[in-house]
């Protein structure tokens, strides 16, 4: 029994991972991001559920948006936004690993108003996560999904990437230390430094690259 001074547990997006399955099969990288996104977000079975049950539960997925952020300079040389996950209140399995990734849970309250969830929570977490004083294109990329871990098993990456036209970007929270751009050519020399879902997201988009 929960008393009135207990704080309200948070309500994260999930979808059922039947509802996947139903579509195809995701494993690491999907660059046709479309052919699952749009029947997932479109989808009734789409729900708002405790973080701590849907966080051991691989049953469902829990949706989150992954910003890469990325920026090109007079050289032509490709720099990506990375940081280290500090000891703030993000995801702790993951702490002390270095990221490409910003984004986070979408909660209940991004679907206040009427609001699309998705989007609004994206932005939110970016807002919350860093200050980003530059304009941008935006693309999506592509999915994550890493079975390998447990992590990995309850979440489902959706990969944005934002072309920046200046490098105007910050950290805002202590859970993001170390902030700043890196090349490309470094990220996939010590793609080993990097948790799994930056690894997949630098190999998809980068692996080509010249940078």
């Amino acid at each position: 029994m929960t008393s009135p001074n207990d704080p309200v547990e948070e309500q994260i997006l999930v979808i059922p991972a039947a509802v996947i399955d139903r579509i195809g099969t995701i494993n690491g990288f999907e660059a046709n991001v479309d052919r699952f996104l749009k029947p997932i977000l479109s989808s009734n079975e789409l729900s708002f559920q405790p973080r701590s049950q849907m966080e051991s539960d691989p049953s469902f997925k829990q949706l989150i948006p992954y910003v890469l952020l990325e920026w090109t300079n007079e050289e032509g040389v490709t720099h990506v936004f990375t940081y280290t996950r500090g000891g703030g209140g993000g995801e702790a399995r993951l702490h002390a690993k270095r990221s490409v990734g910003i984004g986070g849970h979408i909660s209940e309250e991004d679907a206040a108003g009427g609001s699309d969830p998705y989007r609004t929570g994206m932005q939110r977490e970016l807002e919350e996560e860093v200050r980003l004083e530059s304009s941008y294109q935006e693309s999506r990329e592509g999915l994550i999904y890493d079975p390998s871990n447990e992590v990995g098993q309850v979440h489902l990456g959706v990969v944005h990437r934002f072309i920046l036209d200046d490098p105007r970007v910050n950290s805002n929270e202590a859970d993001l230390a170390e902030g700043g751009f890196v090349s490309v050519g470094n990220l996939l020399d010590e793609l080993d430094r990097l948790e799994t879902w930056s690894q997949l997201a630098i190999k998809a988009l980068y692996s080509d690259s010249e940078a």
